[in-house]
Order: C-alpha cells, then sequence, then structure tokens
C-alpha cells in the first residue's frame, strides 16, 4: 500500500485501518472550532482525514523525506502547516498563529506517536505533577502501546495501576477508545496498542505542593510488592502513618496501587502539613 519505506530509529509504523482512523477522529470530535496539532504525521494517513474536520492542521514530522512527500501532497491546502523537527523540542506554543498561518494555536491533539517516546510526550502535552501545562488542550487522542494504554487507564487495585496512572491521571481523565491489533499497521509492530482520549482538567482538590506528591508517589512505588506503610517509613513514622492512614480510609495493609489518585493527594497533603507543624515548632 506505502512505498515509503520505514526508519526503525523513528519507530516507524504505518497505520492502515480506516476503521482506528474513524475511532480516533471519532474520539477527538474534530470540528470547524479546532486547530489539531498532529504528532509524527508519516504517510499523511491521518493527517488528510483531519483537515476537511478541522479548522486547520498542525503536522510535526522529524523526518525530512516524509515532510518533502507531505509538503507536497498538501502544498494547495490553506488550512495545512507542517513542521519539520523533533516535537521534543519544540515549543508547541508558538508554532501558530503566524502570518502566513493564521490559525491557532492548536486545542487538540491527534496523533500515532512513535512508542519509544512516549513518556516525554505525554510530559510535553501534559507537562508534570510539579508543571501542569499552563494552556491544556481540550483533548488529546493517541495510538500508543498497548502496555502503556493500560497503564494510563488503570483502575486503582488492579496490577496495571502505578506512578504513571497516578501521575497522568493527576493530570487528566483518561479512557480506552479502542484496541488495536499489530495487522493494523504495516509493518507490524512486535506489540499490540490502543487509542486512549486524554481529557485534561484539574481535580477538585489539588495537591498543596505537587512536587512533595511527585516524591511521594514515586517512593511509594518505590517496590510494588511491599505495604506502602513500608515504602513511606523513611518519611514518617509507622505509628504516625498507620493513623494518617486510617483517617484517609485507607488500610494499614494497602499497597500503592491500592489508592486512588485522590487518596494519594490527601495523603500528600496530610503528610506536608505535619511536616509544616514540626518545622514550626
Amino acid at each position: 500500500m506505502f512505498s515509503q519505506r520505514t526508519r526503525k530509529r523513528f519507530g516507524q509504523h504505518w497505520l492502515t485501518s480506516e476503521k482506528v482512523l474513524h475511532a480516533m477522529l471519532e474520539a477527538a470530535a474534530v470540528t470547524r472550532q479546532d486547530c489539531v496539532l498532529e504528532i509524527g504525521a508519516g504517510t499523511g494517513v491521518l493527517t488528510k482525514w483531519l483537515m476537511p474536520l478541522a479548522d486547520a492542521v498542525v503536522a510535526v514530522e522529524i523526518d525530512w523525506d516524509l515532510c518533502r512527500r507531505l509538503q507536497n501532497q498538501f502544498a494547495q491546502v490553506d488550512n495545512f502547516r507542517l513542521v519539520q523537527g523533533d516535537v521534543l523540542g519544540l515549543d508547541l506554543g508558538a508554532i501558530a498563529p503566524a502570518k502566513d498561518f493564521p490559525f491557532g494555536p492548536p486545542n487538540k491533539v491527534v496523533a500515532n506517536i512513535p512508542y519509544y517516546i512516549t513518556g516525554p510526550i505525554l510530559e510535553t502535552l501534559l507537562g508534570s505533577l510539579a508543571t501542569p501545562n499552563p494552556n491544556p488542550y481540550d483533548t488529546i487522542v493517541l495510538l500508543v502501546q498497548k502496555e502503556v494504554a493500560e497503564r494510563l487507564y488503570a483502575k486503582p487495585g488492579t496490577k496495571a495501576f502505578g506512578a504513571l496512572s497516578v501521575r497522568v491521571q493527576y493530570l487528566a481523565a483518561c479512557r480506552l477508545v479502542c484496541p488495536v491489533p499489530a495487522k493494523a499497521f504495516r509493518p507490524p509492530p512486535k506489540v499490540d496498542s490502543a487509542v486512549v482520549q486524554l481529557t485534561p482538567r484539574p481535580l477538585a482538590t489539588p495537591a498543596v505542593d505537587p512536587e512533595g506528591l511527585n516524591q511521594l508517589v514515586t517512593l511509594g512505588f518505590r517496590s510494588k510488592r511491599k505495604m506502602l506503610r513500608n515504602n513511606l517509613k523513611g518519611i514518617c513514622d509507622r505509628d504516625s502513618l498507620t493513623t494518617l492512614m486510617t483517617q484517609l480510609g485507607i488500610a494499614d495493609t494497602a499497597r500503592a496501587e491500592d489508592l486512588s489518585v485522590d487518596q494519594w493527594v490527601a495523603l500528600a497533603n496530610q503528610l506536608g502539613q505535619g511536616n509544616k507543624n514540626l518545622e514550626e515548632s
């Protein structure tokens, strides 16, 4: 179907399933009021579906050969802007609008991203616990590795729920759109994939000290087999921690994956307040 050769160093696999493409578009709910950011435009298979729906499309592609192909393919399209470069090194807030492209900035993201940089891309789009994206996107729809997707939308108490789950779900609601088998790509990758939808939103009760929350989550998930009270014994004595967990409705035998995001935030806030009281006394 495609004559364009893939390059392993860019993690290139061409999506060929129109069913998956339509699922991504439906999840993004693109309208003529939206400027869409596409990361890794590749051969333009998704791009050509986005342009008639959106007010504008800004496509980022690192591969020079693919950029030339995309530029030739969509040269006559007024609402398309192509940016050659590494998305991790770009100022996404500055790529639109421009004098020759009076659209944007992008308010939605729809992309089949390179799997080997999924983590950094998520942080680029969402920000981090300590520094959330100050200009959050309305919707982010990504095609990612199945194992990563399962961690993104995992529920507390499940095996897949981990530090990544807490960090992403603190910043955005996440849901599975559809599973994607390896045969939906050419060449097929060695893993199955999934489409996920991320909807950035603030928590009703945010962390008082987001960096403290980040450190707490890191410590809590340091050894998933251990009970949480054992992983956190270095920052709070066991009896005090047990009392605090009981007050928050957390079993003293709980492991890190048993806590919801709200419980992680509540625990971080209470521990931070306790430390502050000690410093002031």
